[in-house]
């Protein structure tokens, strides 16, 4: 492959998921930019990954879509940097172009388990949160420094009106004077709270903390003489019946009743909540390559699309559990 006649790179984390999927169709389908980008898509197990296997057929011979799909496993920071050095050494050798867009998909959800990952941090933050946070940091030095982005995956879920989950005055404060409680797990333990909702606030509180990050990198970017035409944008792809609730204990029930019911509430009210996964993946496409007023201008920034002292302290922490050091990103103040 001669990575000079592509415009660019594609990585997607999550890829084999629900919403994952439906974006990789999107992509393979469109000849714009399936015959211009080339695809890394990331799963867990890239030997495993039949949905995304099949997202990747092309839908009409006259499309060709070169790709690859690799094994990131978020749970441990070491498969994190191994991928990144990979992408990175083959970008400067010329292999495959850089890359355009960076989308921040995949995510993890416990409800009524609770399970701890490299040396004891909870695995819902380190999956959402910490491992795309360092896979960011990592790769910002193959990203296309004139027209790069980097696209997060946010949720309606961190925020603490909404469901009622974060009703308890207990439940109100989890960012304080450290990261610690979320990113140990101490906070919505299940041994304080054995109830699917205790997973879920641990869910939301990751959920914060990348959103969190959207503004924080900009700024950072935007600071950086090498880095500051880089964008960070953010999304809620909105409320869907996907895989990531498998672990609910009346899974059955939402994914069987659950998409008739976002459909026809999609249906009823564009605006709602409530969307499909192919609903919502079209939106993610128009945020990963829109370049018009639905993405805030020619060159959005630090945007979050949703259909401070806090924040430098979730990102100094993070310095600390990825265990950052000088060299491993070409960032200029990434500490």
């Amino acid at each position: 492959m001669a990575s000079t006649t592509l415009k660019g790179t594609i990585v997607l984390t999550g890829a084999n998921g629900s919403l994952g999927t439906c974006i990789v169709a999107k992509i393979a389908s469109s000849y714009e930019l399936a015959s211009n980008y080339y695809g890394i898509y990331a799963v867990r197990d890239s030997s495993a990954a039949p949905a995304l296997v099949q997202a990747l057929q092309p839908r009409q011979k006259s499309i060709s879509h070169s790709h690859e799909v690799i094994s990131l496993n978020l749970e441990h920071l070491e498969s994190v940097r191994e991928v990144a050095t990979n992408i990175n050494n083959r970008v400067s050798k010329g292999e495959i172009p850089a890359i355009r867009v960076l989308v921040l998909n995949a995510g993890y959800l416990e409800h009524e388990q609770q399970t701890w990952v490299d040396g004891g941090l909870d695995a819902t933050w380190a999956v959402n949160y910490l491992s795309q946070w360092l896979l960011t940091l990592l790769l910002l030095q193959s990203m296309d420094r004139e027209n790069g982005r980097i696209v997060v995956m946010g949720s309606h879920l961190h925020d603490g009106v909404m469901g009622g989950y974060f009703d308890d005055d207990k439940w109100k404060t989890f960012l304080s004077n450290s990261t610690e409680p979320i990113a140990k797990g101490t906070w919505s333990s299940r041994q304080e709270d054995p109830s699917w909702q205790g997973g879920l606030r641990r869910y939301g509180a990751s959920k914060l903390c990348l959103a969190m990050m959207i503004g924080e990198l900009q700024q950072r970017l935007n600071e950086d003489p090498l880095l500051s035409n880089i964008t960070v944008l953010g999304i809620d792809p909105g409320w869907m019946a996907t895989g990531i609730a498998r672990r609910h204990p009346s899974y059955s029930f939402i994914r069987i009743v659950m998409p008739w019911v976002a459909s026809a509430l999609s249906w009823l009210k564009p605006s709602s909540m409530f969307r499909t996964p192919n609903q919502s993946a079209e939106n993610v496409t128009a945020v990963m390559f829109g370049n018009n007023d639905a993405t805030g201008g020619a060159k959005p920034k630090g945007l979050y699309f949703k259909g401070t002292m806090q924040v430098e302290m979730v990102w100094r922490d993070s310095v600390g559990y990825a265990k950052l050091k000088e060299g491993d990103t070409i960032l200029m103040n990434w500490r």
